[in-house]
């Protein structure tokens, strides 16, 4: 199914939730909505669904103006964060409602393997009343992934699971989106989800679409620091520095040898948490620091530091122990260093390595 987005936007009362926004969905393709709460990313699917209408602007579905088309009239699957399954039918009758409506065979069969991927198959004969809120969550799920509707929609589907389940459906999740022909769009506020899904990702920023393409194209060359921002967990290190002959002149009056053609007053650098290392490599820049944070998240530590140059982030691999005060130095190559104009729009990105 192909959706085109033409030229939409939305208004609430006095406010503009959503801007002039214009997007082509790649048919069969994941599709992931990314930005930080209240960018617009419910209001767009809605729109998407047929749940709302568009202040102005179209919207296309197989070269058809569908416009206004409420969602009973569409063959469309939602899933919200808040999960809505039937309360009078137990697991196995809500997974397999949208398989009996179309008619289908071995809808046991189907049923069972939709729970076993979403780990529910034990609850099957239970109400929805009787699961805990991560587990209905899962049955709509179930549900929606049973209807296996031209258009899947989801809006931050497992953002009320807890951390190890979010883990582990999120691959399932993505093993079951590529062997469908659905053409999904998921929404989330955590760029590793983006990551792991593929496909496709267009950045929102308060209603405004900031960037869209490969998810593997956005997340390397971000095409400004709003979205470099977004797009970056814990959110990029940006450094503030001059350009001058031979390089860049840092915060601490520093040279910065780089070999690129800039000019203007001011620039922004920025750098991944994840560039920074305390073990030194051939070429590393080094920067001293204090710590003023360390606080552990899954297998990584992140490392609050201040410095010279500002304050830093680094996401180091392994649950490492570090006071407050603590100093320390990290490393990192020049080379893992994003350019970014005054006007915040990017100037250079580091090199890709091949199949990167």
């Amino acid at each position: 199914m192909q959706l085109v987005l033409d030229g939409i936007s939305k208004r609430m009362g006095a406010q503009w939730w959503l801007h002039d926004m214009g997007m082509e969905l790649h048919s069969g393709a994941v599709t992931v909505l990314l930005g930080a709460t209240q960018a617009g990313k419910t209001s767009l699917m809605r729109i998407m669904a047929g749940l709302d209408a568009p202040t102005h602007g179209r919207v296309l579905v197989d070269g058809q103006d569908v416009t206004g088309v409420p969602v009973r009239e569409r063959n469309v699957a939602m899933v919200y964060q808040q999960f809505i399954n039937y309360p009078s039918l137990t697991v196995a009758q809500n997974i397999a409602s949208p398989l009996r409506l179309r008619g289908e065979k071995n809808i046991d069969a189907r049923v069972q393997e939709l729970a076993e991927r979403l780990h529910i198959e034990m609850f099957l004969t239970r109400l929805p009343s009787e699961l805990s809120g991560g587990q209905q969550q899962r049955v709509a799920l179930a549900r929606a992934l049973a209807k296996n509707a031209p258009l899947l929609l989801l809006d931050e589907p497992l953002v009320n699971l807890d951390y190890k389940l979010r883990e582990e459906l999120r691959e399932e999740l993505s093993q079951l989106f590529s062997a469908s022909d659905s053409t999904v769009v998921y929404a989330t506020t955590e760029p590793g989800e983006a990551l792991l899904l593929g496909g496709y990702t267009a950045v929102l920023k308060e209603g405004r679409l900031l960037q869209y393409g490969p998810t593997a194209e956005v997340f390397h060359e971000p095409n400004s620091i709003d979205v470099a921002r977004a797009f970056s967990d814990p959110p990029m290190n940006f450094i503030a520095a001059a350009p001058v002959q031979g390089g860049l002149r840092m915060p601490d009056g520093s040279l910065l040898e780089k070999d690129m053609a800039l000019s203007g007053e001011a620039l922004t650098l920025g750098l991944r948490a994840s560039s920074l290392r305390f073990d030194a490599r051939d070429g590393d820049l080094a920067l001293a620091g204090v710590v003023e944070l360390a606080e552990i998240s899954g297998s990584d530590t992140f490392v609050h530091v201040t410095s010279a140059w500002g304050p830093f982030v680094a996401q180091i691999t392994g649950v490492i122990h570090l006071d407050i005060g603590n100093r320390v130095t990290l490393h990192f190559s020049p080379d893992h260093l994003f350019v970014f104009g005054a006007d915040g729009k990017l100037l250079a990105a580091p090199v890709r390595k091949k199949g990167a």
